[in-house]
């Protein structure tokens, strides 16, 4: 690991500092970090960083200041996007990176040209990963079968092929295995 990266990392873990969540946020940066090392031990230092900083500070933006409906969500989420730019695009610069890694871990981050973006992809296949194999079970939870069975499509929908071959490799609780199958099915 680079000075740079390192340094980054402890800058993006100050920023989750405040969390009110009990370290929701490090924890997911963690979780973030260990399934990115897994799904491509190859990852550019601005990937991992946009990963490691996926939901830095997510709590800043509360959903519910947003209006109901998906107008409000997508505009919720787009704002989450610019922040969590942001203050990644602060650490890497205190970090000393040039403004060309910079800019493209803040492309990166925001999942711009989701698709044809190798390394935009990979932090949506790495945050569906994680999603699954960390927080579907608690999501499954508090949704009908529909619901659950609606956001696995949606979700496979927004993976690559290569997700999709590691989402199938997941060990999942035989209750979500099922919700899945159906969703694919």
């Amino acid at each position: 690991m680079t000075k740079k990266l390192e340094t980054s990392l402890q800058l993006i873990d100050t920023a989750n500092a405040d969390d009110p969540n009990n370290g929701a946020e490090a924890l997911y940066s963690q979780r973030m970090l260990q399934t990115l090392q897994t799904f491509d031990g190859e990852a550019s230092e601005p990937l991992t960083l946009a990963c490691y900083a996926q939901h830095v500070c997510r709590w800043q933006l509360a959903r519910k200041d947003y209006p109901a409906g998906l107008k409000g969500y997508l505009n919720w989420r787009s704002d989450l996007a610019k922040l969590h730019a942001e203050v990644l695009a602060d650490a890497m610069s205190k970090a000393g990176y040039a403004e060309q890694d910079i800019d493209r871990a803040k492309h990166i981050i925001q999942k711009k040209k989701l698709k044809t973006d190798q390394e935009s992809q990979t932090l949506e296949d790495v945050s569906c990963l994680v999603f699954l194999n960390h927080y579907f079970d608690d999501f499954a939870a508090k949704h009908n079968d529909e619901k659950v069975i609606d956001i696995v499509r949606k979700t496979w929908a927004k993976m690559s092929a290569k997700g999709h071959q590691a989402a199938l490799n997941l060990t999942l609780p035989e209750h979500l295995q099922a919700l899945v199958t159906k969703a694919l099915g």
